[in-house]
């Protein structure tokens, strides 16, 4: 019992260093942080910091591992799909998502920010374990697409990418860079334009995006059918 209680006090210890840790690097940078700043902040001493963590940047990458695995892109991604619907419902289900996990918490996005200016081999590392796996889920939905005729024939992966980028980057403009203070946008409305926009340059000209046998209402634009409605009384 009592070797039982020393692990979990160990266990817990590692915790609290992991989660000063993420708030030090999150506002200071990987370099503007400090093992002795994060030994301070947790009550401890360097020595045990690294008696958890072999060195700075390994402590970084389980702050950045612990954050990833918290959320689980590409496992909530493939959620999703597996979901069905339309094209449009499924796309936008992922943007919607995707944007109001970052707007909660955009602790992720600057630690990631941060390791891209600072260190590129946790960038690297990031990317390979984590982000590939990511665009691999939707690059395969967009692959079967493609397959049944719906969508152009293109690069996968790169369309993938970019319809992830679009998402992402008006997560930075709105909740990093400050965007939000200069206009507000429903979280739903942008999903959905985004995916709108997106589906609009890959859908087949003789294709329709049947997701099932459901018309994903990008053809027949809903808005633009409601704008020609309300002109016309």
């Amino acid at each position: 019992m009592a070797t039982a209680q020393v692990r979990y006090k160990a266990a817990d210890r590692k915790e609290q260093i992991l989660t000063i840790a993420t708030g030090l690097f999150a506002r200071q940078g990987f370099r503007g942080t400090t093992t002795k700043q994060i030994a301070e902040h947790a009550g401890v001493t360097e020595a045990l910091i690294f008696r958890h963590f072999p060195s700075k940047e390994e402590l970084y990458w389980a702050v950045i591992d612990r954050k990833t695995k918290v959320t689980g892109p590409a496992e909530r991604m493939r959620e999703r799909i597996q979901q069905g619907g339309t094209d449009l419902e499924i796309l936008a289900g992922i943007a919607q998502e995707i944007l109001e996990r970052r707007a909660q918490d955009q602790t992720l996005s600057r630690l990631l920010l941060y390791s891209a200016l600072e260190s590129h081999r946790l960038s690297n590392r990031f990317f390979r374990t984590y982000v590939v796996e990511s665009y691999e889920v939707l690059a395969e939905y967009v692959r079967s697409r493609m397959d049944a005729g719906v969508f152009r024939q293109l690069d996968p992966l790169l369309a993938a990418r970019g319809f992830l980028g679009m998402v992402i980057y008006h997560s930075w403009v709105q909740d990093l860079f400050g965007g939000k203070r200069y206009q507000a946008f429903s979280v739903k409305e942008v999903s959905r334009t985004l995916a709108e926009v997106w589906l609009n340059g890959m859908l087949s000209p003789a294709g329709t995006s049947s997701g099932g046998g459901k018309s994903n209402g990008t053809r027949n634009n809903p808005r633009r059918q409601q704008g020609n409605s309300n002109g016309a009384h």
